[in-house]
């Protein structure tokens, strides 16, 4: 196993036992979806953004809140739109 396998699944670990489910139901699938095409820098920001309180994330997520300047860009709206096709998987939607 390489140094990047490791991380890859340790990432995926993170995003799956956040403590929160509902983040818990969009960022794991994310990870086991994209998180082996994510650029290094991409891998960087969602290693942050996992460090990110629950709340906080999902809010983002949801667009409930305002993202922090910080974490406005792709990765997120990737996430973001990512939420919906989760959410048609499961049956729901709305996306949250």
């Amino acid at each position: 196993m390489s140094i990047d396998d490791t991380r890859l699944r340790k990432l995926k670990f993170r995003a799956w036992h956040r403590g929160f489910r509902e983040a818990d139901l969009i960022l794991g699938p994310f990870a086991d979806t994209h998180a082996q095409d994510l650029t290094p820098e991409d891998l960087d920001l969602f290693e942050v953004l996992l460090e990110q309180p629950d709340h906080d994330l999902y809010e983002w997520i949801m667009e409930r809140t305002d993202v922090p300047p910080e974490f406005d860009g792709s990765l997120l709206n990737q996430i973001k739109a990512f939420r919906f096709k989760v959410h048609e998987i499961r049956g729901d939607r709305h996306g949250g």
